[in-house]
């Protein structure tokens, strides 16, 4: 069965304010770490780097237990075309390769590094100058980076830049809008490090030479719409645009349809349609290992939340347990009812935070009360206000229902893999019934059988 097409045309109103329909307006928690300029985290004596950090096969360890490594060295390589190397962040000795815990609760197979606190370095990834570096030499250096999507989905970057047609990609667009409330991680990297953004979207566009660049920023954030503005004011293929502050306004699909007017639906690549999307923290990874030569191996995590007694943005480098990032933001301010890896959206709760930051780490919220769980689910009232705020222009309650009943015909009948997961039919739900969670518990099951078939 064909996945529906998004409902609802765009309008003039619409066009004019660059959005989508539907969507909500959660508080948004971000003056927390906004203002707080981005801070170094020191590693600790262990660091674990897992080896399924993206989308696609786990990586194959090249590095075995007793081996001494440097900073920046490969320690397992691709697994496959979908797959992303992993490099150690430190120069250390391997203490083991075992299953450990990650944030998400799984146990994934990763190596771990006893630091040797000496951060002896590697030699950067072998790479031309940039004037002479063709299509293939910038998708191999990026490929070779182990750059994944740092948004939170983790796909690798050198798929997404490996259309099959390449000639009719439109657009590059940088997704700026960091719509997840309390996340700050990318506003601090555009206000602190515009030009390595820009950067790294030129270098992109060098790879789709009919492209234009879109940074495409929600309008809450007028100074990084000003910076990058300055920055780009010169370059004749690259604008800028404000979007309408509305979450989930950064979500692929409803960024490509604010900015672009175009539309795709679950069993559509953006290529599809002439787009290539990337997050702020993806291209500047781009930038640095095609001109310095340095693959991915730290990251900017947002630490925040009213039970955090210093919120902040911080620089940490992967395989760096949670415990150390909240130690560097001062540790708890008092007792969280709830502790989240991301964003209180699209997060997952954890219950435990002796797991590693890897490539998809976002952020580590602290809240002081847990909203949900406090709340008794009742009845659906047939209100219509979960439709109303979906952006995939789907029947949430309804879904929910099928995915009680577990009537996995219905449930795919009625689009049910058009979901999301964005969270805003249980935001707005007056019942306060658990939509996103049933949705997504269906979702799941159907996707396992879909790959084992």
């Amino acid at each position: 069965m064909l996945a529906a097409p998004v409902r609802g045309e765009r309008t003039k109103e619409n066009m004019a304010k660059l959005t989508f329909v539907g969507g909500i307006h959660p508080y948004d928690g971000k003056e927390l770490s906004k203002e707080k300029p981005i801070g170094d985290i020191v590693p600790g004596k262990e660091l674990v780097y897992p080896l399924s950090q993206h989308i696609g096969a786990p990586a194959k360890a090249l590095a075995a237990k007793g081996d001494r490594v440097l900073a920046g060295q490969k320690i397992a390589e691709s697994g496959g075309f979908v797959s992303a190397p992993v490099y150690a962040s430190v120069s250390g000795t391997v203490k083991a390769v075992e299953p450990r815990r990650v944030a998400s609760g799984d146990m994934v197979m990763s190596i771990v590094v006893e630091n040797d606190e000496q951060y002896e370095k590697a030699e950067p990834l072998p790479r031309k100058p940039l004037e002479k570096m063709g299509t293939e030499d910038i998708i191999a250096v990026v490929r070779e980076a182990g750059i994944v999507g740092m948004g939170g989905a983790g796909f690798p970057t050198h798929v997404k830049l490996s259309p099959k047609e390449p000639d009719k990609i439109d657009y590059v667009i940088a997704n700026c809008a960091e719509c997840e409330p309390y996340l700050t991680s990318d506003y601090r990297r555009m206000l602190e490090e515009p030009e390595k953004l820009v950067g790294g979207l030129k270098i992109i566009l060098k790879l789709f030479p009919g492209a234009q660049g879109i940074l495409a920023v929600e309008d809450n954030k007028p100074d990084c719409i000003k910076v990058l503005e300055d920055l780009v004011r010169e370059e004749e293929k690259i604008q800028v645009k404000g979007l309408k502050t509305k979450y989930p306004q950064g979500g692929e699909r409803q960024l490509i349809y604010a900015v672009t007017g175009r539309k795709i639906n679950s069993t559509m690549l953006p290529a599809q349609v002439g787009c290539v999307v990337n997050n702020v923290d993806t291209m500047v990874a781009v930038y640095r290992a095609v001109t310095e030569g340095r693959p991915l191996m730290e990251r900017i995590v947002t630490v925040t939340g009213d039970a955090v007694a210093s919120p902040q943005n911080f620089r940490v480098p992967t395989g760096t347990s949670y415990v150390q990032v909240l130690e560097a933001a001062g540790g708890f301010r008092c007792e969280p009812a709830k502790v989240i890896c991301g964003g209180p959206m699209m997060g997952t709760a954890m219950f435990d935070l002796n797991v590693p930051v890897t490539k998809t780490s976002t952020a580590l919220l602290a809240l002081t009360k847990d909203d949900v769980s406090a709340l008794e689910p009742g009845p659906c009232i047939n209100c219509g206000r979960c439709v109303e705020a979906c952006p995939g222009r789907i029947i949430p309650s309804r879904l929910a229902d099928y995915a009680e009943r577990f009537d996995e015909q219905a449930f795919l009948d009625a689009y049910g893999m058009e979901c999301c997961e964005c969270g805003c039919c249980s935001f707005v739900c007056p019942a306060r019934r658990p939509l996103t969670q049933e949705i997504k518990s269906m979702r799941k099951i159907q996707l396992a059988k879909k790959k084992k078939g």
